[in-house]
């Protein structure tokens, strides 16, 4: 086994079928590593109280130990052929697949897309999923790097049990979408330049409640919103129990970013604030381009520019665009940081009018305490 450190791939990665024997698989290429190093000043913190002083995060804490899941055992990997296995579609399979990619994209009348043949629409339809959940997956090892760092950085005593319990989580999500991308698509895309930037300055930044900003609220809040449309839009009951199992965890993720942060940036000095919120600010402005599939209309060698312009325009779309944001702006005006300053800003982006709905900090605990499965055909994945 070797490990290579490179800059972050910009290729699309197709996978093998499985071999029958390990020992096949075990060559020279398959058994080399690819990494890419960041530097980060981050300050750790021992905590020698160990009192439990808020029973919020506590619970929080019970609850992920309650609640685990199990990547291999939980997700009904069976219930659908991997890809290699798949026989070919039928006519009628053909015409539902297409009424369904139709139906998701904002693509119809545009020409290159009309032009495809009806195998290449499908085609296209196949790498927009691959796209979406290589994103998710990327996002899922970049939450589970930041919660490792506030094990250590995070000052008080629940806090970095919850941490601890988050990263245990986000390992979990990886686990999962990466099997459910090698087994179920075949081919896994890099992840954004968009997505990047924001991991890599959550990651080095040296505040860590600024991390906490950028993946509690931010990017667990975004995958939350958008893993609650995929379980209610998806024919895939693989990927329906998936999300849905993620789901219950990013959650209580949510909840506890609210809930600590609350009362942290009661602390802060104005000057401070408003550099959080800034940061907030501009966090919301770069995953909004994440949602925009440019490594897909290269690979169909589509007019970037073009395709860009037809994917975020129109009324339609820019309400779907905004629609993920249902979770971060209110969580955002509940931690604080929709300060008069950054206000404007939010209202430029379409965002603001969220943000009297409904908070995460009094999330039902019912709900976060429900059994894991409750949905129809859970009985598969026990």
């Amino acid at each position: 086994m070797s490990v290579r450190h490179v800059e972050t791939p910009r290729t699309l990665s197709h996978f093998e079928a499985p071999a029958d024997d390990l020992e096949s698989r075990l060559d020279a290429a398959a058994v080399e590593h690819l990494a890419e190093i960041f530097q980060t000043p981050l300050t750790g913190a021992y905590n020698w109280d160990y009192s439990v002083q808020d029973n919020r995060i506590r619970k929080l804490y019970e609850l992920g130990k309650e609640l685990n899941w199990n990547a291999t055992l939980d997700v009904p990997w069976d219930l659908t052929p991997d890809w290699h296995q798949r026989k070919p579609p039928t006519a009628e399979d053909i015409a539902q697949r297409l009424e369904q990619v139709r139906a998701q994209s904002p693509f119809n009348g545009f020409e290159p897309f009309e032009r495809m043949s009806d195998a290449e629409k499908l085609e296209f339809g196949r790498h927009m999923q691959a796209w979406s959940l290589s994103q998710f997956l990327h996002g899922e090892q970049g939450a589970m790097l930041v919660a490792s760092q506030l094990v250590s950085c995070a000052p008080t005593f629940n806090s970095k049990l919850y941490a601890s319990s988050q990263t245990f989580d986000e390992a979990r999500h990886v686990e999962a979408f990466n099997t459910y991308i090698q087994r179920k698509i075949g081919f896994m895309y890099p992840v954004s330049r968009s997505l990047k930037a924001l991991l890599d300055k959550i990651l080095t930044d040296p505040r860590w409640d600024l991390k906490f900003i950028g993946m509690q609220i931010i990017i667990e809040g975004l995958a939350l919103a958008a893993f609650n449309v995929i379980k209610a839009s998806t024919p895939d009951p693989v990927l329906r129990q998936l999300v849905h199992l993620v789901i219950r965890d990013e959650a209580r993720h949510v909840t506890f970013g609210v809930n600590y942060l609350e009362e942290w940036v009661k602390q802060l000095t104005d000057e401070e604030r408003e550099a959080r919120a800034q940061f907030a600010y501009e966090a919301c402005v770069v995953m909004r381009e994440r949602l925009i599939a440019t490594d897909v209309f290269r690979h169909f060698d589509w007019p970037v520019e073009e395709a860009y312009q037809v994917a975020t325009g129109g009324e339609e779309r820019q309400k779907f665009r905004n629609l993920i944001f249902t979770r971060v702006v209110p969580n955002l005006k509940r931690i604080g940081l929709l300060t008069p300053g950054i206000r404007p800003k939010f209202e430029e982006l379409g965002i603001l009018e969220f943000e009297s709905l409904p908070d995460d900090a009094d999330t039902s605990w019912d709900a976060l305490s429900a059994p894991l499965y409750e949905e129809e055909g859970a009985e598969n994945a026990a």
